[in-house]
């Protein structure tokens, strides 16, 4: 245990060295890794390709889902001020856990009505009864995104869950999964897409396809991305990296595909390259709604909650260096975020921001707190596959003709 403690610490020294590069620091502001959003346990760092040491040294550039800090530990401020005008109806997937779960309470606080579509209705429940007083216009509702058949019940149910002449305000396109990076199976959702494209892609767009005839004209689309899309990222140049290629998994097998680019199944890269799909899907998507009368106001963006450190992360490693990490990645290097600030720009992006088309960044200081809100976090340019117009639209276009909605 003494021997783990001393390589612990010593490791952490050359992490701490690393972040004082001005470089790496300005690196590391501009790209996070994703908070995990959703009902699973998420893991996007694999110990088993490189040695103990360099993976403590890289775990805050690979990180992606955790709860450090429990959400009493932090103030809440709803940004009320800046909000906009009367209470909402909100639809946000992933609302159970994670920043979904700090960014309800922040939505409820505010008076507005948020329908909380999860995996199960049991989860949804428990969410809603978690957050306690103060969630008397939070909806329960089901609907699991590794299902087309789950995600259609939902949209049919969704007109009695609103109420008459209800339209949805914003809808927010929140959960995600990742699978352990040691894993070499290809699991699949029900209707045979690999499980993680296919939860947090393909899920989505269905989801997005049948609920956008029930928008208001003015509302808004929000996607929560990743930094790991860019592979010159510091969280996205770690393992595999994340490339679509020519999309050749999805021309060639269809829904039987491993991976989007036609590669042989790394559940690492599939993370990677789900959260590259949400970019160039918020692109393309916000071109479309432009492209048309009825939903030429409506906007779409995506954003990046920030690093936000889980112990599910690191189920498997030594209970000590975990606890050790939570506290130095968050506490003393600044570079973790807490879920209630990963919580706070899903808040943001949702309720103030009203421009379309862009991808924002959280800062890698939650010392900031709500202030870092449209200053530190803010708009940032997304990897140079996603600003590919045409991998885009085809993307989008292949994704259409393989759900069949």
């Amino acid at each position: 245990m003494r021997s783990l403690l001393v390589l612990t610490i010593l490791s952490l020294a050359d992490f701490s060295a690393a972040f004082t590069s001005h470089s790496f620091r300005s690196t590391v502001s501009r790209q996070r890794t994703r908070v995990s959003a959703c009902d699973e346990d998420n893991n996007d760092n694999d110990p088993s390709v490189v040695s103990r040491r360099e993976a403590i040294q890289n775990a805050g550039l690979a990180l992606s889902s955790m709860l450090l800090i429990p959400a009493s530990a932090t103030t809440l401020s709803p940004l009320a001020a800046h909000a906009e005008g009367e209470p909402k109806t909100i639809i946000l997937t992933g609302s159970n856990s994670g920043i979904g779960f700090e960014a309800v309470k922040r939505l409820s606080a505010d008076g507005h009505t948020v329908v909380m579509p999860c995996r199960t209705m049991e989860k949804s429940l428990g969410a809603i009864q978690r957050i306690g007083s103060t969630a008397g216009n939070l909806v329960p509702a089901e609907c699991d995104l590794a299902s087309l058949a789950s995600i259609q019940a939902f949209a049919k149910e969704l007109p009695s869950l609103l109420g008459s002449n209800k339209k949805i305000d914003i809808l927010g396109l929140n959960a995600g999964l990742a699978r352990d990076t040691s894993a070499v199976d290809v699991a699949r959702t029900k209707d045979g897409f690999e499980l993680t494209v296919g939860t947090n892609h393909f899920g989505h767009f269905a989801l997005n396809k049948l609920l956008l005839p029930m928008m208001n004209p003015n509302g808004k689309i929000v996607i929560t991305a990743s930094g790991v899309h860019d592979p010159e990222s510091p969280g996205g140049a770690q393992g595999e990296k994340a490339t679509l290629g020519d999309l050749e998994g999805l021309k060639r097998d269809g829904k039987l595909f491993e991976m989007v680019d036609g590669a042989s199944f790394n559940a690492d890269k599939a993370y990677k390259d789900s959260k590259l799909c949400n970019v160039l899907f918020t692109r393309e998507l916000q071109k479309r709604l432009e492209a048309s009368d009825e939903t030429k106001r409506i906007t779409a963006n995506c954003f990046n909650p920030g690093l936000i450190v889980s112990t599910g992360l690191f189920r498997d490693q030594n209970p000590l260096f975990t606890k050790v990490f939570d506290v130095v990645a968050t506490d003393v290097f600044k570079v973790g975020e807490t879920p209630t600030f990963g919580g706070g720009t899903l808040y943001y992006t949702t309720t103030v921001d009203t421009r379309g088309g862009y991808y924002s960044s959280a800062p890698g200081s939650s010392k900031y707190g709500d202030a870092a809100l449209g200053n530190q976090f803010a708009e940032t340019q997304c990897s140079k596959e996603a600003s590919d117009d045409a991998k885009a639209k085809n993307l989008w276009d292949l994704t259409d003709s393989l759900i069949g909605l």
